[in-house]
């Protein structure tokens, strides 16, 4: 398990560009769950968002420094405070991926926290969230959006 980032993937019925357009549109599915709040922007290249959860015990802000229309969009942690962990920046300099391809009909999305490994101590809080936000909130949102 050393060095396995955390990864899911999900299929859903709409287009590559539906849920590429909701990837992008953060506070449509990474939220709901927590008592998340949003500053900043999530949609073009060079956009930064900060992300706060859990009445301040998780803060990060984002920086999308990857995308590919349709197909591809990675934002890099440049900030971290996880309040409930020794190291509070365990998630800086970890990137967040998400990859869209199309499979068997379906739109599939591979959801990749590069640098979020089992060695973390945060993993075993963080890779379920991750799972539960992609599992369940992504894909009702990207069903909502047509």
């Amino acid at each position: 398990m050393k060095d396995k980032n955390f990864s899911t993937s999900v299929l859903v019925e709409q287009t590559p560009a539906a849920a590429y357009n909701t990837i992008l549109n953060v506070r449509a599915w990474w939220s709901g769950l927590y008592e998340e709040s949003f500053e900043g922007s999530s949609e073009k290249l060079g956009d930064e968002f900060s992300f706060l959860a859990g009445g301040g015990v998780h803060y990060t802000k984002q920086k999308l420094v990857e995308l590919v229309p349709n197909k591809k969009a990675v934002w890099l942690v440049t900030e971290a405070n996880l309040s409930f962990v020794d190291k509070t920046d365990e998630w800086k300099g970890t990137k967040i991926s998400f990859e869209i391809s199309q499979e068997a009909g379906k739109t599939k999305i591979v959801f990749t926290h590069i640098g979020l490994v089992p060695e973390f101590e945060c993993y075993n809080s963080c890779a379920p969230a991750w799972t539960q936000y992609m599992q369940e909130r992504l894909v009702d949102a990207i069903a909502k959006s047509n």
